[in-house]
This record gives C-alpha cells, sequence and structure tokens, in this order.
C-alpha cells in the first residue's frame, strides 16, 4: 500500500471520506502525478489537462463516501478522470464529428508505421491528433475500452469510432512519415 509522508492511503480515504479538508489535500497531492498523466493523454494541452483533474477531484471529494474500500482506488480515480475528460470534450467532439464526418476522405489501411514506436513518440505524435481522434484512441488503442462503449460513452454510432480510430491511426503514420522523410529514413 502506498504512503503519503507516513499516513498510509487508506487512512487517507478514511478522513477524506470524514470530510477532513487537510486530508483531501494530502490525497490530492499523493495522486496529482497519476491523475495528471490520465489528463494529458486525453487534453490537447496542459491548461486543460489541469482543469480535467481538479474537476475530477472536485467529483471524488463529493462522492468519496461511496467509494468502496474494498476495490481499489486508482481504478475508481482513474475511471472519474476519464469519465470528466470525456464530459468536458462531449459538446466539441459533437460539433468535430458532424464536420469531420462531412469531410471524410478515405480510409487507407496501409502497414502500421507506430508499431516500433517507444510510448514517448506516441504520446508525443498524439498531441497533434485533433480532439475527437486523440480522445478514440486513448479509449480503444491505451485504455482497452470496446467500440461498443466508446459509442455509448461519447453518444456516436459504433461505426463513427471505428473510422475516427482509423483516422487517428493514419495521421500517425502520416506524421511518423513526414518525420522519417525529413531525417532521411525509411517508414512502411
Amino acid at each position: 500500500m502506498h504512503q503519503t509522508r507516513g499516513i498510509a492511503e487508506d487512512e487517507l480515504i478514511r478522513q477524506c471520506k470524514n470530510g477532513s479538508l487537510k486530508y483531501q489535500e494530502m490525497l490530492y497531492k499523493h495522486f496529482y502525478g497519476y491523475a495528471m498523466g490520465i489528463g494529458l493523454r486525453y487534453c490537447i494541452n496542459r491548461d486543460d489537462a489541469l482543469e480535467v483533474v481538479n474537476d475530477a477531484f472536485i467529483k471524488v471529494f463529493n462522492s468519496i463516501k461511496n467509494f468502496d474500500s474494498d476495490k481499489p482506488f486508482k481504478a475508481w480515480l482513474r475511471t472519474i478522470i476519464v469519465n470528466t475528460a470525456i464530459d468536458r470534450r462531449r459538446k466539441d467532439l459533437k460539433l468535430q464529428l458532424n464536420i469531420e464526418l462531412d469531410n471524410a476522405g478515405p480510409i487507407s489501411t496501409g502497414a502500421s508505421a507506430i508499431e516500433n514506436l517507444n510510448v514517448q513518440d506516441i504520446l508525443r505524435l498524439m498531441q497533434q491528433l485533433p480532439a475527437i481522434q486523440l480522445t478514440i484512441f486513448n479509449l480503444y488503442e491505451i485504455d482497452g475500452y470496446r467500440h461498443d462503449e466508446i459509442a455509448k460513452l461519447l453518444a456516436m454510432p459504433e461505426s463513427s469510432s471505428r473510422v475516427y480510430l482509423s483516422r487517428a491511426k493514419e495521421k500517425l503514420r502520416n506524421i511518423l512519415r513526414a518525420e522519417a522523410h525529413n531525417d532521411g529514413r525509411s517508414v512502411g
């Protein structure tokens, strides 16, 4: 179990359930890095990620009395952060859905150029994706959601989730190819 300056995680949670602001601050600081890591994957910039994290922690503190202490806190927190990021974007995503699908071109199914990248390369490239593609790529490829689950979360047809995932992968391949071309390398 993680420790925060000599205080066990379950004690932090118990004190937060009792409404202690001091322990809420300690819990926030303890999980801030973890929360920002998730927030940064779903947001285009650090400021948006910080807003998502702060909004998520407000939700955590408002509903922590309902948290089942027999279950992992990190998993519960992660779900709240992901849902907060999605909620924050939902209106923008609906607008983008209509615009991007109207301007849709064909989807390429060429070889995957991102298979040989490390995590830092992928995260750097992901920041260049449009918001809808970034969100769906995160949900499907990183967090392991299925297309039917993504469709329900984002209130879109399942086929749209598949299209945006394909476009995200294609855009990542194109960016990678352009970078490789500029470096004089060959990418499949």
